[in-house]
């Protein structure tokens, strides 16, 4: 069973922290960090299919829900990373009721869906040995649906109230700019439009998702009842962190400023 689709299921918040390093070696160090899940990145960061597999196997011994973000809600790239073992999707951009249904389908087999079937060659079913994978697959997969922007938001009931659809997670950056706030995720208008579709999602009994580097904004979220938010990213933790340190060693450089409201 996928754990982290059972917590969302059961209303357990679930901390995250995004991977957009595209390393198998720093996802291993993050892995063991105590976070419940890790999204790898395959629209913004430099991802594809042979470095998506190597951070999944990477991960995979650990006790974390790797959740693969693809670049679009393409039926052919969400076979492609089903097949090679992701089990938890966020597929960004959408923006109907009529769009989540034809995104569930990509995750089912006939009769229910188009997924091509080629688990003998597949991880996701250990090459044919894990028992019944063809009737049960299903079961685990897990999909969360990205809403970030002004259309998404008019539609958003209708998509979180798609059978086959786990979560809808709420994409700060886009949303704001959609709403004519571009680079300012922390503006009112913005906050407004976030509470209101936490509350939309959590009244379809689906889980509300976000990325929100802000502790502030993001306890906030949780105490509305987000369940899953990511609290930070790889590169934003190695940047900062890297600039901290070279400022204590050099007077004159302050070190770097904090802007509250910073979703990455």
């Amino acid at each position: 069973m996928n754990p982290f689709k059972q917590a969302l299921r059961e209303g357990r918040a679930q901390i995250g922290l995004w991977q957009a390093l595209a390393n198998a070696y720093t996802a291993e160090i993050c892995a063991g960090a105590g976070f419940d899940w890790l999204l790898f990145d395959g629209e913004h960061a430099p991802n594809d299919l042979p470095l998506l597999l190597a951070q999944l196997q990477a991960v995979a011994a650990y006790p974390v829900e790797p959740v693969v973000r693809l670049p679009v809600g393409d039926s052919v790239l969400i076979k492609q990373a089903l097949d090679i073992g992701a089990r938890t999707l966020l597929i960004p951009m959408v923006e109907t009721g009529e769009q989540a249904a034809e995104l569930v389908r990509a995750t089912r087999y006939p009769p229910h869906g188009v997924r091509g079937v080629g688990s003998a060659i597949g991880r996701a079913a250990r090459w044919n040995r894990t028992p019944n994978y063809l009737h049960e697959a299903s079961e685990e997969i897990c999909l969360l649906l990205q809403v970030e922007s002004r259309a998404g938001l008019d539609d958003l009931d209708a998509i979180a109230r798609t059978d086959g659809v786990d979560g809808v997670f709420v994409g700060p950056s886009d949303l704001a700019a959609s709403l004519g706030h571009l680079g300012s995720p922390g503006h009112a208008e913005v906050q407004r439009a976030i509470e209101e579709a936490i509350a939309t999602i959590l009244a379809a009994g689906k889980a509300p998702g976000m990325l929100m580097a802000d502790e502030a904004l993001s306890r906030r979220y949780l105490a509305l009842g987000a369940t899953f938010v990511a609290v930070g990213t790889d590169v934003t933790l190695l940047a900062r962190g890297a600039e901290t340190l070279a400022a204590r060693f050099r007077a004159a450089t302050p070190p770097p400023a904090v802007t509250p409201g910073g979703v990455y």
